[in-house]
């Protein structure tokens, strides 16, 4: 097999990994970023419980025939693409790389994956975010009625009305899209929130390539990482999956809720208008709605992502 071919398959199997860990962790992350004001859910324990009770544990899974369906080829083409990054950016075949080379192959990784995750994601959020939606009731929120002149502008950014897009029961992926292309201006609408994808995918994918390759020769002792047993591989995935998120959490927030705003009747004209309006009626806090989730998925999810494709590229020769 060629270095294409095997990190495609490398790629499919680790993907396959971070996938079935990580899901149910994804889908608490996407309700508690989603949900209306005033809050449905008081935390990630509260929206866990809440789900499971009114969906079972199969709640928890929701969305993931879209990342399923194309898991292969994201994680085919972030691997691909790094794999070809690396072979440019080594000084001599089979030199090991530079901390700052992983880097520069991860953001360019980044940006190769923004184009499949945006409307991938999309589909993945509007299911999962559905029966939140559909929980929003027409109230003002507590802030509303004490506000006082100079806190027009929050009483009226934390005074949500229920979407009309919570009335859309999609009955699966196929369906979310369909709905998109017919009603949402056809495969443009796919990609609402490909800013915002791009404004995460691309430093996240430097940061954690550039972490995970730091933490790999720390532990080694070296650049050379060839020598690093399964434990070792484990820890600097789940190292890199944590580095990945909290430089970038915040363009994730308005991926989420731009990719889940009623197209007809908008809550937000773009991803400028989104991070202002969610800075007024939450504060920075809530720019870091779903972190929780969002790191304790990324820990696990990413050690059995690296580590699969580790072990697979490996075993491929």
């Amino acid at each position: 097999m060629g270095d294409v071919a095997k990190d495609l398959t490398a790629g499919t199997v680790g993907g396959a990994a971070q996938l079935v860990v990580g899901h149910p962790f994804d889908t608490i992350k996407v309700k508690l970023q989603s949900q209306p004001t005033p809050p449905r859910y008081a935390g990630a324990g509260d929206a866990v419980r809440q789900t499971l009770a009114a969906e079972g544990a199969r709640g928890l899974y929701k969305g993931m025939g879209a990342p399923l369906a194309t898991v292969a080829a994201f994680n085919a083409v972030l691997f691909t693409v790094r794999g070809q990054m690396e072979a440019v950016l080594r000084s001599e075949p089979g030199a090991p790389l530079t901390v700052g080379q992983q880097v520069v192959a991860g953001a360019g990784a980044g940006v190769a994956v923004s184009f499949l995750a945006c409307p991938t994601e999309l589909i993945k959020c509007r299911l999962q975010a559905q029966s939140a939606l559909a929980g929003a009731v027409s109230a003002p929120a507590p802030a509303a009625a004490a506000a006082g002149v100079g806190d027009v502008g929050v009483a009226a950014a934390t005074v949500t009305t229920a979407p009309a897009a919570a009335a859309v029961k999609y009955g699966g992926p196929m369906d979310v899209a369909k709905h998109v292309l017919r009603s949402e201006g056809g495969a443009r609408g796919l990609f609402k929130g490909l800013a915002p994808t791009l404004a995460r995918e691309v430093p996240g994918s430097a940061i954690m390539f550039g972490v995970y390759e730091a933490t790999k020769q720390a532990l080694a002792g070296g650049r050379d990482t060839s020598g690093l047993g399964r434990g070792s591989l484990i820890l600097a995935g789940g190292v890199a999956g944590a580095s990945y998120w909290a430089p970038v959490y915040p363009t994730d927030v308005v991926k989420s809720v731009l990719q889940v705003d009623d197209y007809k009747n908008p809550k937000y004209s773009g991803s400028m208008d989104a991070f202002r309006k969610i800075l007024a009626a939450d504060g920075v806090r809530g720019l870091y709605k779903g972190f929780g989730p969002a790191m304790a998925r990324s820990v696990p999810a990413n050690a059995a992502c690296f580590l699969a494709y580790e072990v697979t590229r490996s075993a491929l020769g």
